[in-house]
């Protein structure tokens, strides 16, 4: 029967190493390596939402939240500075508007993901009267970043956008 560590150096053949980095025992991952943060520990000082941040796990460069939105309510049009996003639909159905007047539209269901890249003016709007929007939020960086901007005008009939695959976009047949 082979030792575990021989076992161990055949289950890969890599050549990284699994050591602590420099200046950090081995010990120390029990307080500095994978953390689970309970619901009712998420960092309440944030803007929009209870969420991993810096303050609750010294994350530096992503902040991630969970937000609930009401039947047949939305948010305000508002973007996320320099960060990007990604928005994780659990439960519901998300009408995301985006542009300089909310000029565009797609939705969103339970498992899909939207992406909103830096300084996008866009708005979330909760498609359903009758059941919560519920979703999973991550940001490219540990900062909570919201700007408010009530100026917007949206229009009144936005274009509906179906996403196309960049990767296949020459197997889409364009009307």
């Amino acid at each position: 029967m082979a030792d575990s560590s021989s076992a161990h150096a055949h289950a890969h053949d890599d050549t990284h190493d699994h050591a602590a980095p420099a200046g950090l025992s081995t010990d120390k991952w029990r307080s500095n390596g994978v953390q689970v943060v309970p619901s009712d520990a998420l960092d309440g000082n944030t803007p929009q939402t209870p969420a991993i941040t810096f303050a609750r796990t010294g994350a530096e460069k992503l902040w991630a939240g969970t937000v609930t939105i009401h039947p047949d309510a939305k948010t305000g049009a508002h973007h996320h500075g320099h960060l990007e996003s990604i928005i994780y639909v659990l439960k519901g159905r998300a009408r995301m508007r985006w542009g300089e007047r909310l000029e565009y539209t797609a939705e969103a269901g339970p498992g899909d993901f939207i992406y909103v890249p830096p300084y996008v003016p866009h708005q979330e709007i909760n498609a359903l009267k009758d059941e919560k929007l519920e979703c999973v939020l991550v940001r490219s960086d540990g900062e909570a970043v919201a700007v408010n901007l009530p100026d917007v005008v949206p229009v009144e009939k936005p274009e509906n956008v179906a996403w196309v695959d960049p990767t296949h976009a020459n197997l889409v047949e364009m009307s």
